[in-house]
């Protein structure tokens, strides 16, 4: 009996032993972290308290400087709106700056849509989350007036948010989601081209036709694959062709006997030449981890580099009938599907036919132009404060 219990004694006394060891490697890596995590709390609540004011000062002004604009909408609606577009591209630099100084940079692949910047195209993006918008914020920031004649079809949650207004006065559209909706959004997005596309000389649409973020999207979309004989997709999901269709039929100058179809060739020519190109977009996060707005906005992950693919269609090679337009743009995403898994096993996009190589091209934004924005920002903020300072003192 005591040799039975000598024998246990051993055994008793290495398991506290070896849990004070694990206790004590946890707690010294815990101090040791300390300082990072201290550091990381700081600097997002000063990018928090930066980005606050930032909008506190910029929206604000925007709408006294449109506001303020609002006769010359009247006696010349063209410079009217380029104004009013490049202080929405200021806008979104400001938001792409903080991505930036974070160091959450964009490395970009594929063709140079900076080439076709001056054409009206459509962007088909695939969607992973808030991040994404950001991205493109960035990445487009480079490629001429792009941003500022730019039109979005974003969720309508997206208008209750601090630069719904902005949206609102640019001409964006909010796109209500859900089988109830469908055929009523679609029905208003035709009719907002109508009014706003090319009466506010926009050029380029940036849709995300899977209709919804990867996450919350994918079995369902899994689930109608498997039910319709379609490819089983991991990395994005099948995308929606609704609101394409709409952009395309109302957007494309189909030409019939050498005049466009259903308008006079005239008046097209001085107007615009239609819509021209579709760009496919795809977004990768590395090992697959999407930047969310938080993220952005606090800087508390590491510093990422998102890569962004693009690749160039004439929209005249593109069908505009439903089933055809479903079979090209299902086709579209099956390829998106090759890329990322491409990207997501060897860290690079695949290059294109032809060539042995694929090149990249590394965006990057002007640290002073970035100043200059934001010193504008600030300044204008103080000067529509001094001003209605002025009247209120005037008046009371």
């Amino acid at each position: 009996m005591p040799s039975r219990l000598i024998g246990q004694t051993p055994g008793l006394s290495a398991t506290p032993t070896r849990d004070r060891t694990d206790f004590d490697v946890r707690m010294a890596v815990t101090l040791e972290e300390a300082p990072w995590l201290g550091w990381i709390l700081v600097k997002a609540l000063v990018r928090f308290a930066f980005m606050v004011a930032n909008n506190l000062v910029a929206i604000p002004s925007y709408l006294c400087y449109i506001i303020v604009l609002l006769p010359l909408r009247l006696l010349d609606s063209k410079r009217y709106w380029y104004l009013e577009g490049m202080m929405y591209k200021w806008l979104l630099g400001m938001v792409a700056s903080w991505g930036w100084y974070a160091g959450y940079t964009v490395m970009e692949w594929g063709e140079d849509v900076k080439a076709i910047s001056e054409d009206e195209a459509v962007m088909l993006v695939n969607h992973q989350a808030t991040g994404d918008v950001c991205t493109l914020m960035m990445c487009l920031q480079d490629k001429g007036l792009v941003v500022a004649q730019m039109m979005w079809l974003m969720d309508h949650i997206f208008k209750y948010t601090n630069f719904g207004i902005v949206s609102l006065i640019h001409g964006d559209f909010f796109i209500r989601q859900g089988k109830s909706h469908r055929d009523q959004q679609l029905l208003l997005l035709k009719k907002h081209l109508e009014n706003n596309y090319r009466s506010r000389d926009r050029k380029w649409i940036v849709l995300f036709p899977e209709g919804g973020f990867l996450r919350k999207r994918r079995e369902i979309s899994q689930s109608f694959a498997k039910k319709n004989n379609l490819p089983f997709l991991t990395h994005v999901t099948l995308p929606r062709v609704g609101a394409t269709k709409i952009i395309l039929r109302a957007l494309v100058a189909r030409q019939e006997n050498g005049s466009p179809a259903g308008g006079d060739a005239k008046e097209l020519d001085n107007k615009s030449k239609g819509l021209q190109w579709i760009i496919d977009t795809t977004i990768a996060y590395p090992k697959a981890e999407p930047i969310d707005i938080q993220t952005w906005i606090l800087g508390y992950r590491k510093p990422a580099v998102t890569h962004v693919h693009y690749r160039i269609f004439p929209v005249k090679d593109v069908p505009l009938e439903t089933d055809d337009l479903s079979d090209w743009l299902y086709q579209r995403f099956i390829e998106k599907e090759d890329l990322l898994s491409h990207f997501y096993e060897t860290g690079a996009f695949p290059p294109p036919k032809g060539r042995k190589e694929a090149v990249s091209r590394e965006m990057t934004l002007s640290n002073m132009w970035i100043l200059l924005i934001q010193s504008f920002a600030f300044l204008s903020g103080y000067m529509w404060y001094s001003i209605f300072q002025y009247f209120y003192h005037c008046l009371f």
